[in-house]
């Protein structure tokens, strides 16, 4: 099910070690301030979808995407946020 997730974390990584020239994903990773811009128009976007019931998936998909690049180009490992996540769960 996370399959996909998992996919952008190692491509978000392999990226930050080998930039590729002209890549958006590269652009996001290496500019803090697109990326934040990008993650709020991304969630405001997502929030008008759902409240007009149109394009909620692909939007939801670009929240995620570049939610994930902000994490990576801020160095905050999905790892550290799993943990936390984990460490929050009352029903451990």
């Amino acid at each position: 099910m996370l399959r996909a997730l998992e996919t952008l974390f190692n491509l978000a990584r392999e990226r930050k070690r080998n930039p590729v020239e002209g890549s958006y994903t590269n652009k996001l990773l290496t500019n803090k301030s697109l990326s934040k811009q990008k993650i709020l128009e991304e969630i405001n976007e997502l929030i008008d979808s759902v409240e007009k019931n149109s394009n909620k998936i692909h939007e939801a998909a670009d929240v995620f995407y570049h939610l994930i690049m902000y994490l990576e180009a801020n160095d905050i490992k999905i790892e550290q946020v799993e943990q936390e996540l984990e460490n929050r769960n009352k029903s451990k």
